[in-house]
């Protein structure tokens, strides 16, 4: 069988156990590590994904592959993660989920705009770019990834003041 196929068996034999954790099934991906497969199973939910949530998932995912035999006889490594703070945004819901945060957009034609996203439905975001509120269609976007930030926006606040901490004189 050939990998797109398994994959897609994984798919759908994986999915309704994480919808059932109360997850999404963001995606599965099957890579030779020497003799063993590693089989990578990433999840997303509204509110993030707790690793307690990252454990249940792994058991109910491991029991699913084993009690199937969806792997064959052929040995496998499972890891189950959610996805990467820099992650594209192709569905309606990464871009819920993206709220509050600095995304850059490329379009199919047009400059590419960086903004904070404010708000999204089926079929697009509102992103403050510059302080302006422009509206994203997503049939319009060729690519959109969320940037990572080593100071967010809600952090920049609690930082502007005088911090209270030791500024090295002794006495």
């Amino acid at each position: 069988m050939g990998g797109d196929a398994r994959r897609d068996r994984l798919v759908k034999l994986l999915e309704p156990v994480v919808v059932a954790a109360g997850l999404d099934l963001e995606d599965v991906t099957i890579t030779p590590a020497g003799r063993r497969r590693l089989v990578r199973v990433v999840v997303d939910g509204d509110g993030g994904v707790s690793l307690d949530h990252v454990a249940e998932v792994s058991q109910a995912v491991s029991k699913t592959l084993d009690a199937h035999d969806a792997l064959g006889s052929d040995p496998y490594v499972l890891e189950v993660t959610s996805p990467g703070v820099d992650r594209p945004l192709t569905l309606p819901r990464h871009w819920r989920r993206a709220r509050g945060r600095l995304v850059k957009v490329e379009f199919a034609a047009g400059a590419p705009v960086e903004g904070r996203v404010t708000a999204s439905d089926d079929s697009g975001a509102e992103l403050d770019v510059a302080g302006s509120i422009r509206r994203v269609e997503f049939g319009d976007v060729a690519r959109a990834r969320v940037q990572v930030e080593f100071r967010r926006l809600d952090d920049a606040d609690e930082d502007d003041g005088d911090s209270g901490g030791d500024d090295g004189d002794e006495g």
